[in-house]
């Protein structure tokens, strides 16, 4: 599909993707951004950049990609499912599960679970072979993720995800024994300048991230924290906390290299959403009991020394 989009003097100045997600139907600002460094986005034929601002008179067009056909195979795998109607569903993911496919992760996902729970009535928005799906926890963290049944509620719940609006708490244990009640992570994250399968908090290439954290309990040598984003960098928890020289327990790329009290892959449970629901416009608040694998390791810890 292509756009012609003509900018009036009112909007001169503003950044192009602000623009596009704005006057578009159906893209969202992040998506606007994945456009433009496709090279989806162009004037006079040459591709512009994401942060380039606009005048009065110029003309770009857009080419929005169609949604493409899944070739990922619906798999009868029993789902956790906390909330659902006609327009979302609400999953509490086990530690171990992958989101979506990918090299070495072609089956046994949550998408190919999904696909055999909804049938045809995922969201397929974005053009990529990840229906329904609007945020991503990692392999081996538990808890609440929301999928979209459609596309309205795909927008819908994208734009609260991109203005920090949807509310994601969790809960983790984190090596060391934390001094402070309260705190929060300010430090922008973006791909490690030599490993580029970890993320770091670095100010090359990186963006804003805010992590608000407290404490529950303290334990000899550990802490089991509560952590609230206020954005949703890739594995931003476990890099936040690595920085402060807490890392997650059990967290093997970022944290200690050794097994501990019988975890391996990081000790992290989503464990609320709050968020506005896309047909009725209220308040949605829904919570996940933290699962066994949790509550083993905080009985390993002994007693608590609060």
């Amino acid at each position: 599909m292509t756009n012609t989009y003509t900018i009036k003097v009112q909007e001169s100045g503003e950044r192009i993707a602000a623009l596009l997600a704005k006057e578009i139907e159906g893209i969202t600002r992040s998506q606007a951004v994945r456009l433009i460094e496709q090279g989806a986005v162009t004037m006079r034929c040459a591709p512009v950049k994401k942060n380039f601002r606009v005048s009065a008179g110029e003309i770009f067009v857009v080419e929005i990609p169609e949604a493409e056909e899944t070739e990922v195979l619906a798999e009868n795998i029993p789902l956790d499912i906390v909330f659902e109607d006609d327009d979302l569903i609400v999953v509490n993911k086990p530690r171990g599960m992958v989101v979506h496919p990918a090299p070495g992760h072609t089956s046994g996902t949550l998408v190919n679970a999904l696909l055999w729970h909804c049938g045809d009535s995922l969201s397929g928005i974005g053009g990529e072979k990840r229906p329904g799906i609007v945020h991503r926890i990692d392999m081996d963290t538990s808890g609440l993720l929301i999928a979209a049944k459609n596309d309205y509620a795909h927008r819908f719940l994208s734009a609260q995800l991109a203005d920090h609006s949807l509310n994601r708490t969790y809960e983790a244990v984190v090596c060391g024994r934390m001094r402070d009640d309260y705190g929060i992570i300010d430090a922008p994250i973006g791909r490690h300048p030599v490993d580029r399968k970890r993320m770091a908090v670095t100010d090359k290439n990186s963006k804003n991230a805010v992590t608000h954290y407290e404490v529950i309990s303290r334990y000899e040598g550990y802490t089991h924290i509560r952590c609230t984003l206020e954005t949703g960098r890739t594995h931003q928890i476990r890099v936040h906390m690595a920085y402060i020289g807490h890392p997650l327990l059990g967290d093997m790329v970022y944290g200690r290299k050794i097994r501990e009290k019988g975890i391996e892959g990081q000790c992290l449970h989503a464990r609320a959403l709050r968020f506005i629901h896309p047909r009725t416009e209220k308040l949605c608040e829904v919570t996940s009991d933290l699962p066994a694998y949790f509550k083993d390791v905080l009985s390993r810890l002994g007693p608590s020394t609060n």
